[in-house]
């Protein structure tokens, strides 16, 4: 039985029905990224052995009719950041090609207890930052839709991998758009949850005060399911929030009826000229939330370039924090874009990170007061299709404004939902943000979107 390429929600329909075995499913997706991963370079290490034990440890909950939830026996792979008990987790850097940690990621760990099963860890750009480079021990990835694109980054393997049905989900961490980058240019969904609900103990660190973990799925259901098993406090990481879990699946298919929705039309206009195929994905998808019961207006946020240069700022300083110590020591051991631009962060004054938190301040402040009377926002995910991936400039985040850094600053959750396709037949993404804490409500509108148009039956040639 060919199960894959397929939803999460499907293939747990199936396999509570006793229809399809986990372990046949395990077997299938090893056998995938055995075909695919030669040309993808989605995986970095596959785990054979660990995922046939996981899989028949939940075959026989299967068989006992004691699933743990619809997670059970779903293949996944994680983000090479993401620390995996006695497997390598190399950040996709010389700099760490043979750490090997005594335990998993909270996040590794939460979806381990949900039963999901884990077929191998997911190329990255170098420490969540780095690439795509072409000078390290693996290669990057490559996009399922035409394998001669960019995957966008630094979640470049999982948004691969999903793309490309050899898994049906992936860990991603998104500091300045590495989640939903990657979703948009692979036609998939991603969130970036709200700030501090995911833990990050485990995960190895670029910015700390923007960093956030989150799935990426082939639908918004997938990415609900797969949210709720990761959400909630955890004491060994400072930045968790103390809160309870919200229930992000019942009311998951409620509509939109009623929502108030402010498109930030300049942002993707004229602080930064999209593409035609991705301006219309982005009209697509709030033509299609009006017509499901939601009010939709423009909104005026500061301009893009305020918050591209506030975020980056912070988050060049930051990484700089975390990797000091190895530049000193290793400097030639990291890839030339990562080793560039950490180099870049050391001409960052402590003035200007003061100066750029302080903006940051404000920047967060006129985000609140828009939402005073907006449930939800849109705007692009990414500027085009997909590009050719050797024409990606070393510093493309400083030549041109990023769409998805400012909801990094201000620590909402957003999301990317394919809203079409472009040049080439390459996927075009929207981001659809709420208020902090909110995820839900994302989580909703992503879900009628999808349901009210037809873009989930369209999958890459290569995943066939």
């Amino acid at each position: 039985m060919n199960a894959l390429p397929a939803t999460i929600a499907g293939l747990h329909r199936l396999i509570a029905a006793r229809k399809l075995s986990p372990v046949d499913l395990a077997r299938e997706s090893l056998a995938r990224a055995e075909r695919l991963n030669p040309a993808l370079h989605a995986f970095i290490r596959l785990t054979p052995e660990l995922a046939l034990d996981q899989a028949r440890a939940a075959e026989a909950r299967q068989m006992q009719g004691a699933l743990r939830g619809p997670l059970d026996g779903i293949p996944v792979g994680h983000k090479d950041i993401f620390e995996t008990a006695g497997i390598p987790t190399t950040g996709h850097s010389r700099v760490m090609e043979h750490h090997v940690p005594a335990k998993d990621a909270t996040v590794v760990r939460a979806w381990a207890e949900a039963g999901m099963v884990m077929v191998g860890k997911l190329a990255t750009h170098e420490f969540a930052w780095g690439g795509p480079s072409f000078d390290l021990p693996w290669p990057p990835a490559r996009n399922p839709w035409d394998t001669s694109r960019f995957t966008a980054g630094s979640s470049t393997g999982t948004g691969a991998a999903v793309a490309a049905g050899i898994v049906p989900a992936g860990t991603g961490s998104d500091t300045g758009g590495s989640i939903r980058g990657p979703a948009g240019l692979c036609g998939l969904a991603g969130i970036k949850p709200t700030y501090g609900l995911c833990s990050r103990t485990g995960v190895l660190p670029l910015a700390h005060s923007l960093d956030t973990t989150g799935p990426i799925a082939w639908t918004v259901e997938d990415c609900a399911l797969l949210l709720q098993a990761m959400a909630g406090h955890d004491p060994s990481d400072p930045s968790s929030a103390n809160r309870p879990t919200p229930d992000l699946l019942t009311g998951l298919g409620d509509g939109v009826k009623g929502l108030r929705i402010g498109v930030i039309r300049h942002f993707h206009e004229s602080d930064l000229v999209v593409t035609p195929a991705v301006r219309a994905g982005v009209d697509h998808l709030a033509e299609v939330l009006r017509a499901e019961g939601a009010e939709v207006r423009d909104i005026t946020l500061p301009p893009l370039m305020d918050w591209n240069a506030t975020g980056w700022l912070i988050l060049m300083v930051e990484a700089l924090a975390v990797h000091e110590p190895w530049l000193r020591t290793r400097f030639r051991d990291y890839g030339e874009i990562l080793r560039e631009r950490l180099a870049l962060a050391t001409l960052v004054s402590g003035a200007d990170y003061v100066q750029a938190q302080r903006r940051r301040r404000e920047l967060c402040a006129a985000m609140a007061a828009a939402m005073l009377d907006c449930d939800l926002l849109l705007t692009a995910a990414q500027a085009s299709e997909a590009p050719p991936i050797d024409k990606v400039s070393k510093f493309a985040s400083l030549e041109a404004p990023g769409l998805t850094i400012p909801f990094n600053l201000t620590g909402q959750p957003a999301m990317t939902v394919c809203t079409g396709f472009g040049e080439g037949g390459l996927p075009v993404g929207a981001q659809i943000i709420g208020r902090p804490f909110e995820d839900a409500a994302v989580l909703r509108a992503g879900h009628a979107f999808e349901r009210a148009t037809a873009w989930r039956q369209r999958r890459p040639a290569l995943a066939a």
